[in-house]
């Protein structure tokens, strides 16, 4: 997990998204996030935030459970999550 990774990882909209809907609703099967884009496009975008470290995936039946990995975020890098939540939130 390195700073760069995550920061980028972050930088999409749509991947922040994500991170905010697990932050406030804890862990969600990839379907529970109605994304609008392509399943194709949405499977490069939890791909990108797996190997960045940000998000875990474990599958469950048929299903793949997503959690964000908000402790190992947090020790590595204090505050910068929550930070980068609440100045993505509107004004």
């Amino acid at each position: 997990m390195t700073l760069s990774g995550v920061l980028y990882a972050l930088s999409d909209p749509l991947r922040l998204s994500i991170v905010k809907s697990l932050a406030t609703q804890g862990e969600q099967p990839c379907g529970a996030f109605g994304l609008s884009v392509a399943k194709s496009t949405a499977s490069h975008h939890f791909r990108v935030l797996r190997e960045t470290g940000v998000i875990r995936m474990k599958p469950e039946g048929t299903q793949h459970i997503n959690s964000l990995r908000r402790e190992d975020l947090d020790s590595r890098f204090p505050g910068l999550l929550d930070a980068i939540l609440q100045a993505s939130e509107p004004v």
